[in-house]
């Protein structure tokens, strides 16, 4: 990731949810189904501008989130209690802390992906699951930018993630996209059973904002693929684990 560290923060860190519409709550839904959020204690690891902290407040109190980001953790705390400035590869909370941790779209960003599964895993009591998602490797496209002649060009580029690995990381030293096996081999060791592991394609909120029966089209076409083996193929992987 070297290319990235005298560039835009956003370039190693990522953009975060800014604005909840329904491709979040859907996402949101999607980990509801395996993870019951009524009085739990959960964590966002990786919150942002804490968006996800809003919406589990929904359904308890005890909702906390944590941000490598200072300036992101301001943002969200003037408005929102229980937010930390901290790395996800070591979380300032006791084992056995949280009913629930969320990962959304944080591994592929941090310097150490086993790590922060590791500290989210520990963080968890016996019984409590962690939310993973994570750019898949099969998708389309590339969507965190790229690199091209050492200059950093922001945009969806596509099959750069079909590349093989060694030409795909000179294009994005920036960014991980997980195969589904190498995003499984995350929890090697650790005390974990797999609960669901899936694909959801994207839910195309900024064309349905300009072209809704256009977006409205596309959405239903690819949630209806979530129902097929093309499942594969979609934007990121859903991992839901449960601590032993």
């Amino acid at each position: 990731m070297s290319q990235a560290a005298d560039g835009d923060k956003s370039i190693l860190l990522g953009h975060p949810s800014y604005v909840w519409r329904a491709g979040q709550e859907r996402r949101l839904d999607l980990v509801r189904r395996h993870a019951p959020l009524a009085g739990r204690r959960i964590l966002d690891a990786g919150c942002g501008v804490g968006t996800y902290v809003a919406a589990f407040r929904r359904y308890t109190g005890a909702v906390y989130g944590l941000d490598l980001d200072a300036e992101k953790v301001a943002q969200a705390a003037a408005h929102l209690p229980g937010l930390v400035v901290a790395s996800v590869d070591a979380l300032p909370f006791a084992a056995g802390s949280f009913d629930l941790v969320l990962s959304h779209e944080v591994l592929e960003h941090v310097a150490d992906d086993r790590a922060a599964v590791a500290e989210a895993v520990r963080v968890l009591r016996p019984g409590g699951r962690l939310a993973i998602y994570v750019p898949n490797r099969l998708y389309f496209f590339e969507t965190h930018g790229v690199f091209w002649r050492g200059t950093y060009r922001f945009g969806n580029v596509p099959l750069v993630n079909w590349l093989p690995t060694r030409w795909r990381n000179r294009l994005c030293p920036h960014v991980r996209a997980y195969p589904a096996r190498g995003l499984r081999r995350l929890l090697d060791g650790l005390p974990v059973r797999v609960v669901v592991h899936s694909q959801v394609y994207p839910g195309f909120d900024n064309v349905v904002a300009r072209w809704p029966r256009l977006g409205g089209w596309l959405r239903r076409v690819f949630y209806a693929l979530e129902r097929t083996p093309l499942r594969a193929f979609g934007l990121s992987h859903l991992l839901i684990v449960e601590r032993l």
